[in-house]
């Protein structure tokens, strides 16, 4: 009876661990639905969002539990049970439609007053193991194009375009980005922490974008940062490590083979031409005879790191009187890159602060605000 009982427990454990690709279609009362949320129970930050003809794919454990949500529907949570395909249907709710509030334009409205085509998108779907906010925005909003550049820590901002270019030429042809009501640039989004933002919405049409002219032609991003709430003091923190490495090294052949070639390739095209490299030195090399004059290194085990660790603190002060509230930020990120340094000569951090201090006159009227980075000092090493 024991053995019985442990072959059971020994396979339901290797059930549980077995991660499979879990696939569907998401349907509404009457078509496929676009940009549903689909995640892991047990680890939110496994997500992903349904693409054209609500089609999605997602790796989970066999026995996880996936919650599908969606604006304006009933949150859904359906166990996987082992099986690779999971369509569904979600039920429309009229009563959450009436309560979604989003930012339009100087203002907000309710999403279902909104002809427009607008997008709000919970902030909690925007963390990730990256500080860059700009880096966790590709596949999370339906209709937006995003892609990176670079992977050097301070200068890896993803670009992105809103439902294609709507202007061409010498101009700006990146999205407006509002944080606060002011406008902003790409990098003052990338440094935003998705622990300090409230609401984050998109403005994706003409109808939409209008207010803001043609500066609006390419999309609009709202972004309202959180504000303290009166009631006791509350302190909200979160602390991240996650490990980086190159996707794909290049592949280069040894040294040897390469002045080889190249004297080969100096003889194809001319017969009588002078070889790169004498026969003494490649011989030299190949025996490994005095690495100084006759080196053979091998520049990517050298230079580049296999990998590199990188830290993110998070923490958050709120509080306050009905007539006076308080909201504090801090963050500190290490951002380290995948070349190779001497410790000894070098510091990295990332330091921002934010102080947020909405002083009311009466509960309805703002007097002052100011949302203020004091200090953020980078010095990063090292790229890809």
């Amino acid at each position: 009876m024991f053995l019985l009982f442990f072959l059971i427990f020994t396979n339901w454990q290797a059930f549980a661990q077995t991660e499979i690709m879990v696939s569907g279609k998401i349907r509404g009362d009457s078509a496929a639905l676009e940009g549903v949320t689909v995640s892991l129970k047990a680890n939110a930050s496994r997500s992903t969002q349904s693409g054209n003809g609500g089609v999605y794919s997602l790796k989970v454990p066999a026995n996880g539990i996936l919650v599908f949500s969606y604006v304006g529907y009933q949150r859904l949570e359906m166990p996987v049970e082992g099986n690779s395909r999971l369509d569904v249907k979600m039920i429309s709710d009229n009563k959450a439609l009436e309560t979604v509030v989003v930012s339009v334009g100087f203002g907000t409205q309710k999403k279902t007053s909104v002809v427009s085509s607008i997008t709000s998108i919970n902030p909690k779907e925007l963390k990730g193991p990256t500080s860059n906010l700009t880096n966790m925005m590709a596949g999370r909003i339906s209709g937006m194009v995003a892609y990176q550049r670079s992977g050097e820590p301070g200068s890896d901002n993803a670009s992105f375009f809103i439902r294609g270019l709507g202007s061409f030429g010498s101009g700006k042809v990146d999205p407006l980005i509002l944080i606060d009501g002011i406008e902003s640039s790409n990098t003052d989004l990338a440094r935003l922490q998705p622990d300090d933002i409230a609401t984050f919405s998109v403005l994706k049409d003409a109808t939409a974008a209008a207010v803001y002219g043609a500066r609006g032609a390419n999309g609009v991003l709202i972004i309202t940062t959180k504000t303290g709430l009166a009631g006791a003091t509350s302190l909200s923190g979160r602390i991240e490590n996650s490990v980086s490495t190159n996707t794909q090294n290049f592949k280069l052949t040894d040294n040897i083979t390469y002045m080889e070639l190249a004297n080969e390739a100096a003889l194809t095209r001319n017969p009588l031409a002078a070889l790169p490299y004498s026969q003494t030195k490649i011989n030299r090399t190949k025996a490994g005879d005095n690495p100084v004059l006759y080196p053979n290194n091998n520049w990517i085990d050298l230079l580049i790191k296999d990998y590199t660790v990188n830290q993110r603190y998070n923490f958050g002060l709120s509080g306050g009187s009905p007539k006076a509230r308080y909201y504090l930020a801090g963050t500190y990120n290490v951002d380290n890159g995948l070349l190779k340094r001497n410790d000894l000569n070098g510091f990295n951090n990332n330091v921002l602060w934010k102080f947020n201090f909405p002083i009311l006159q009466t509960p309805s009227v703002l007097l002052h605000r100011y949302h203020l980075p004091v200090l953020q000092k980078s010095e990063h090493n090292g790229c890809c």
